[in-house]
C-alpha cells in the first residue's frame, strides 16, 4: 500500500509511517511531494494521503494523525499508547501534554535541519521512534542515575561543584571597596565616584556588589553599617541624636530617624532610652 504526504517531514509524517510499518502494514511505501500535489500525487499514484487537510487520515480536535491511526487499526500496544500523547504533544506544540514532547519536537527539528532528503530523513526518524518505543515498552521506570556508577559520577562532580565554590576567590576590589567604606562611612559616599577610584564600570560595581556584600544593594548596605554605627555611638551616651545623625552621614536628622525604625522598629529616641535603662539596670544589679 501506498502512503503520500507532504514533503520535509518531522513529528506525525515520521511518526505516521514508523506505526503503519510496524502494526499496520509492514510493506507500505511512503511519498513526499510538495504539499500543493499531494492530492494531485495520490490520485496519479492511487496513495492514500496523510497528515494534510481535508483526507480522512488527518487531525480531527486535539488529536493529530498518529492519533487517528491508533483509532482506525484499533492499534492496543500499550507502549503504541503511551507514546500517543509524547508525539501529540510534540506535533501540536503542546509540550505540556507529555514532558517528553518537547524532547521530542527539538530532535525532530534538528534532523530535519541537518538531512535534506526527505527519505533519507525519514529512514533516521524511523529510529528516533524505534528507540522511543523500546523506551516505552521496557524502560518508563528506569532512571539514568540508577545504575550505581552513576550515582558515583553525581556524587563526584558535586563535591567538585561545592569544591569549587569554595575556592572561588574574593576579587581585589571586592576588599578595597570594604575598606573604602568604612574609612567614609560618615561622608556622603555614591557609588559613581566609587566606581572611579576603583576603575570598574558602574553598572558592573551595581550588578556585582549584592554577591559580595549580604545579598544587599549598595544603598541597602551602606544604611545598614550607619545605623550599625548609630546604636554604638548611642552606648557611648555622649553624643546627642542629632550629633548621632550628623556622625553617621545623615545630614536629616528625620531621614536618620526614619532609616533607623526602619531597621530596628524603634525611634531613636525609644531606642536610646532603652540603652540607658539597661545601663541602669546593670549598675543595680
Amino acid at each position: 500500500m501506498k502512503w503520500i504526504t507532504r514533503e520535509r517531514p518531522k513529528i506525525d509524517r515520521i511518526a505516521c509511517p514508523w506505526l503503519i510499518k510496524n502494526f499496520v502494514d509492514k510493506d507500505a511505501k511512503f511519498i513526499y511531494v510538495p504539499a500543493d500535489k499531494v492530492t494531485e500525487q495520490a490520485k496519479k499514484l492511487k496513495a492514500t494521503p496523510f497528515d494534510v487537510p481535508d483526507v480522512e487520515f488527518s487531525h480531527y480536535d486535539d488529536k493529530c494523525t498518529f492519533d487517528f491511526v491508533i483509532e482506525k487499526y484499533k492499534i492496543k500496544d500499550p507502549a503504541v499508547l503511551a507514546m500517543a500523547p509524547i508525539v501529540r504533544g510534540a506535533d501540536t506544540d503542546r509540550h505540556d501534554i507529555a514532558s517528553q514532547s518537547s524532547g521530542l519536537w527539538a530532535i525532530s527539528a534538528g534532523l530535519a535541519y541537518n538531512v535534506k532528503d526527505d527519505y533519507e530523513l525519514l529512514e533516521k526518524g524511523m529510529m528516533i521512534y524505534d528507540a522511543l518505543y523500546s523506551w516505552a515498552k521496557h524502560l518508563q521506570k528506569e532512571k539514568h542515575t540508577q545504575n550505581p556508577v552513576d550515582h558515583l559520577f553525581i556524587d563526584v562532580f558535586n563535591k567538585f561543584i561545592k569544591q569549587k565554590a569554595a575556592k572561588k576567590k574574593t576579587p581585589d576590589w571586592v576588599k578595597e571597596l570594604k575598606e573604602i567604606i568604612q574609612d567614609q562611612i560618615d561622608t556622603n559616599l555614591s557609588l559613581t565616584d566609587i566606581s572611579k577610584s576603583l576603575d570598574i564600570h558602574p553598572s558592573y560595581l551595581s550588578r556585582e556588589f549584592s554577591k559580595h556584600f549580604n545579598n544587599l544593594s549598595f544603598g541597602e548596605y551602606i544604611r545598614k553599617l550607619r545605623i550599625e554605627k548609630a546604636i554604638e555611638l548611642m552606648k557611648m551616651n555622649r553624643y546627642s541624636l542629632t550629633e548621632v545623625a550628623y556622625l553617621t552621614g545623615f545630614s536629616d536628622p528625620s531621614h536618620f530617624t526614619r532609616i533607623f525604625k526602619q531597621h530596628t522598629s524603634k525611634n531613636p529616641s525609644v531606642y536610646k532610652k532603652e540603652l540607658a535603662k539597661g545601663k541602669a539596670g546593670t549598675k543595680g544589679h
